[in-house]
């Protein structure tokens, strides 16, 4: 199944995981408050096609209600803002990193179309929330495109045990995936991210929110609980999209109250939820 005894003794061994990516790491180097830094960033990306087509493609989505088809990379920044470009490529770079070939039963398409929804909806909450509990865009970005790395963790260092796992979805839908990874796997999708993001040295905010984003912890700083509260919210609101995970579909009172949005906005929000769906279903028909 992998050439160690079992997955926690694999990932104890921190050669097993992949070295982050060099492309990762000049992103994160550069800095994009400068023109030089943009244009470093731009070029890196464009140089790039996988990186490029995603990011062009995250600017049409129509929660940013820019109202024409962008096709440059140069028209993606004037929609999304130079940070969210940095994040959106640093992501993808290092989920990139981790793809298998041949690939296997992962749906890693599917994920990244989930990571990058979940993004999406993170961002729009954000905009809703008061500017005092607000995280960062950066934070934003990373939490929501990093949370489910883990499944490409397994893959990378345990193809086989993967292949099962995502085979036994597929065949005992009654079971949720947290009973299937209690009953394959030796840790969570979500501890295997959280060793990953680590061993990259990522904040340890995003560290914290891989490891705990399906938890129900108080234990965890206000900037963890809040970034974990916008992942569930923004679930629920895609759940009925069928994009990965299954997720509890129904929205509370006090999902919005944790996040201090106006429940009055409710309807604008699932509005620009519904349109970002009906973009992306063709991709997952």
């Amino acid at each position: 199944m992998t050439p160690y005894k079992n997955l926690n003794q694999a990932v104890g061994q921190l050669e097993s995981l992949p070295a982050i990516p060099h492309i990762a790491q000049k992103i994160l180097s550069l800095k994009i408050a400068t023109e030089e830094g943009e244009k470093a960033l731009f070029k890196l990306i464009e140089e790039d096609p996988i990186i490029l087509s995603k990011v062009i493609g995250l600017a049409n989505s129509p929660v940013y209600g820019s109202g024409r088809r962008i096709l440059t990379l140069h028209d993606a920044a004037a929609v999304l803002g130079t940070k969210r470009v940095k994040m959106s490529a640093l992501s993808l770079s290092m989920m990139t990193s981790l793809n298998r070939r041949p690939p296997g039963r992962l749906d890693v398409e599917k994920l990244w179309q989930h990571s990058l929804s979940i993004a999406i909806i993170m961002d729009m909450l954000a905009r809703y929330m008061p500017q005092a509990l607000r995280p960062g865009d950066e934070e934003v970005y990373l939490a929501g495109l990093l949370h489910d790395i883990g499944f490409l963790v397994l893959d990378f260092i345990a193809p086989q045990v993967s292949d099962e796992f995502h085979a036994r979805l597929l065949a005992e839908p009654e079971c949720s995936m947290e009973e299937m990874e209690a009953k394959i796997l030796e840790m969570t999708h979500s501890e295997l991210g959280a060793q990953l993001v680590s061993h990259w040295d990522l904040p340890e905010p995003i560290v914290a929110v891989v490891r705990s984003h399906h938890l129900d912890s108080e234990t965890e700083c206000e900037s963890v609980r809040v970034l974990n509260a916008m992942l569930k919210l923004a679930g629920k609101l895609l759940a009925n999209a069928d994009i990965f995970e299954t997720a509890d579909k129904k929205v509370t009172a006090e999902d919005w109250q944790r996040l201090s949005i106006n429940p009055l906005k409710a309807d604008d929000i699932l509005a620009k939820v519904a349109a970002h769906i009906n973009a992306i279903e063709p991709q997952n028909a």
